[in-house]
């Protein structure tokens, strides 16, 4: 199994839907590739972490702020609040 086939099914291998002998080739491909180790170890982390975070009411205004930040992140341009600060 290479790299590339093995992150084709990487998804499918997280949600336990890979068969028997799939699943033994991705076992066998992450014993000897580093770097797909690493991958699965990360993403599995990431979904720990992302289980265990508690979810926190935001206010309007943080909110609003926080939109328009990410926005202005992905396009490149400087956010504006609601009230039209920078």
């Amino acid at each position: 199994m290479t790299c590339t086939e093995f992150l084709a099914q990487m998804t499918d291998y997280f949600d336990g839907q890979v068969e028997p002998e799939l699943l033994s080739e991705i076992k066998s491909h992450l014993c000897e590739c580093h770097h797909c180790e690493v991958l699965v170890d990360t993403t599995r982390q990431t979904i720990r972490v992302y289980r265990n975070h508690e979810v926190y009411d935001l206010t309007e205004d943080v909110r609003e702020r926080a939109v328009q930040r990410i926005l202005a992140a992905c396009t490149g341009r400087k956010s504006v609040s609601a009230s039209g600060q920078r």
